[in-house]
């Protein structure tokens, strides 16, 4: 009996062991899709959303704004969002970019599989579509209106990398400045009005340089490895000197924008200028060969509390003061 009894509490031990490594395998599994979609990266698609959407509720206070539209609004361009890191990830890999040495390690690290980065991939662009048809149902805006947008945000974030690969031949930075930055924030604003504000474009610029000093950054680190893989990038194109210059350039211009606006007495705007010793700093590492490793995160996540602070500077300030937009 009690040979028995340890061979039950033996096997037991064997399956309650065994139930251990499936469950840590599936979050393992789960963990890797995550960092597929590169979280860190999101604030650059989030804060325009943002954006749009508080300039529709300054400039059209007599409108009802919702919710549940900023949430489908997100939910759409998030996704597409993460489908194109998606859609870098693939080509990246399989152009032969993406080395050991690569800061992206989903595939060479074998994390996940080609065929689970593909269908991911696709998976994540049909949420982005179910959002944009659910907004179809809500939005003043009109269908063939929100469509032209989203379509053509999710052929921008495939063409990136995917098809002609405008990121190969030094065209990648003018879709990020245009799909980070105008676009986004006038498809936010479109979708509580059902109309544009063509002066939004001036507000997204702060936010659309801060982004592609993400990018840049990332360039500029990967810039010998990119060479050798026989691929052109606006980094390559600059090499490193001015490529340095180019980035202090991208950092600081909002600031300096931030700062003119102040002196029109819209006090505010000098708000995201908290986050000014930061920008210092990361420009200082992005100098250093050592440091520039981390730079593109550490960019990204400034770029996450400028955004937050510039939105809330633009919330705050009267809307009769706000010059371009009426």
């Amino acid at each position: 009996m009690e040979a028995d009894s340890n061979f039950s509490k033996n096997e037991a031990v064997k399956i309650s062991s065994s139930f251990s490594c499936q469950e840590k395998g599936k979050y393992m599994k789960l963990s890797s899709y995550l960092l597929a979609i590169r979280p860190w990266s999101l604030s650059a698609s989030l804060m325009p959303t943002l954006l749009g959407y508080t300039l529709a509720h300054k400039l059209n206070p007599q409108n009802e704004h919702s919710l549940l539209i900023l949430s489908l609004t997100l939910l759409t361009v998030i996704s597409v969002h993460c489908a194109g890191n998606l859609v870098n990830t693939y080509f990246d890999y399989v152009k032969g970019i993406d080395n050991r040495k690569s800061d992206d390690r989903t595939l060479v690290d074998h994390l996940l599989s080609k065929d689970e980065v593909v269908s991911f991939g696709g998976l994540v662009y049909a949420v982005g579509f179910i959002g944009c048809v659910c907004l179809s149902s809500l939005s003043p805006a009109k269908f063939e209106h929100l469509a032209l947008v989203y379509f053509g945000g999710l052929s921008g974030s495939f063409l990136y990398t995917g098809g002609i690969g405008l990121k190969y031949i030094a065209l990648g930075d003018v879709l990020i400045l245009i799909i980070f930055g105008p676009v986004s924030v006038l498809f936010a604003y479109m979708c509580q009005t059902g109309k544009l504000e063509w002066g939004g474009i001036y507000y997204a610029l702060p936010l659309a340089l801060n982004t592609e000093a993400i990018l840049h950054s990332n360039n500029t680190r990967d810039l010998e490895s990119d060479r050798r893989a026989k691929i052109v990038t606006l980094a390559i194109v600059l090499g490193h000197t001015l490529s340095h210059i180019l980035y202090a350039f991208l950092l600081f211009t909002p600031y300096i924008i931030f700062v003119v606006l102040a002196t029109r007495k819209l006090y505010w705007f000098l708000l995201p200028l908290v986050t000014a010793p930061r920008a210092f700093q990361i420009e200082k590492r992005f100098r250093n060969p050592e440091t520039i490793q981390s730079v593109p995160r550490s960019t990204a996540n400034l770029n996450l509390f400028f955004g937050l602070l510039y939105v809330l500077a633009i919330s705050l300030t009267d809307s009769k003061s706000l010059p371009f937009v009426h």
